[in-house]
């Protein structure tokens, strides 16, 4: 039990590394209340957060239309076990996820209704990308996310494979070295990622606005749970409204954070630096920024979202907990998954 823990932090180590807390949860306010457009609902995620929108997207794919994916391995890879995601699903020591065995199970998932219908991904665009250099997660594993999506037919896929960027979420110019994974894991790589993802995934925008001029909202994500479910997940969580959002319908992101990239960790970092509001400003688009939490019971130190299965075994499903409580969160916001 000791050395399963200590592989598990390991684990989750090797996602993003270690940072200093500063988050707090105090002076949350209630969801705003925008109203969304049902048919403009997209995602994608960074490390942990790239898999967990590989979840969400499958999960409801009849509402949530496009995906994009930063530096992380394909949906389902651990296989609900921690020693599987260890020798897989990072930088494996022989054999890879196999995308295809990956996709077959989709399938399955899909036809017992676990999943939405895989008739849910026709037309999607996903777009994955991963940096030259990374030494978190292998070019190899990276690719196999892009490949599932082939492998299940339907979406569109572009991959961006190569710029020489380390294990960071890739900006123009915030963050730190673009070389190195360290806190808070956004890199000045002078390169837009969001950006991209606005382009290839997002749309509605060809340009950012010149300054990001909307609100970051800090809310409560304790009133989402499901069912008295815990989906171990931090108490504030971030939602950023354009100005033109309060009185017409807008688009949703929502974006997930890499492992020890939450508001525990790094506060609103992620949500202030990593490029996407002042391209949701010029495509009217609200972004949804869920937080994850660290935790002892569940074990996940490093506040990684579950892809390995610590909040139980229907984790990467419809019923999983971190799942149901966004499902409740999209509710709240009009969206019904």
């Amino acid at each position: 039990m000791v050395r399963t823990r200590l592989n598990l932090a390991l684990a989750v180590l090797l996602l993003a590394g270690c940072g200093n807390g500063n988050g707090n949860g105090n002076g949350n306010q209630k969801l705003p209340g925008v109203k969304i457009d049902p048919d403009r609902v997209t995602v994608s995620g960074f490390s942990s957060g790239a898999i967990m929108a590989q979840q969400v997207h499958l999960a409801w794919s009849r509402v949530v239309d496009r995906a994009g994916i930063v530096s992380g391995p394909p949906y389902g890879c651990a296989e609900g076990r921690l020693d599987t995601a260890l020798a897989r699903c990072l930088v494996p020591a022989g054999a890879g996820p196999d995308p295809v065995a990956l996709a077959r199970v989709a399938r399955d998932r899909a036809a017992q209704g676990l999943i939405d219908p895989l008739e849910g991904l026709a037309g999607d665009r996903i777009w994955v990308f991963r940096g030259t250099n990374d030494a978190i997660v292998a070019e190899p594993v990276v690719a196999a996310s892009a490949t599932f999506y082939e492998a299940l037919g339907g979406a569109v896929v572009e991959r961006d494979f190569a710029r020489a960027t380390a294990h960071v979420f890739p900006t123009v110019a915030a963050g730190g070295d673009c070389a190195s994974s360290a806190s808070p894991y956004i890199g000045h790589c002078g390169f837009d990622a969001a950006g991209e993802i606005f382009r290839r995934v997002v749309g509605g925008a060809d340009a950012p606005a010149a300054q990001a001029t909307g609100t970051l909202v800090r809310f409560d994500q304790r009133p989402f749970a499901a069912d008295g479910a815990d989906p171990s997940l931090g108490d504030t969580g971030f939602v950023y409204v354009p100005p033109q959002c309060g009185a017409q319908p807008c688009g949703l992101h929502i974006a997930f954070h890499g492992c020890q990239q939450s508001a525990d960790d790094v506060g609103d970092a992620f949500a202030m630096q990593a490029g996407y509001n002042a391209w949701a400003d010029a495509a009217s688009v609200v972004v949804l920024y869920p937080q994850a939490t660290d935790s002892l019971r569940p074990l996940n130190p490093k506040s990684c979202w579950d892809w390995w299965g610590y909040t139980g075994s229907e984790y990467d499903t419809r019923q999983g907990a971190q799942l149901r409580w966004l499902g409740n969160v999209l509710a709240a916001l009009g969206v019904k998954v």
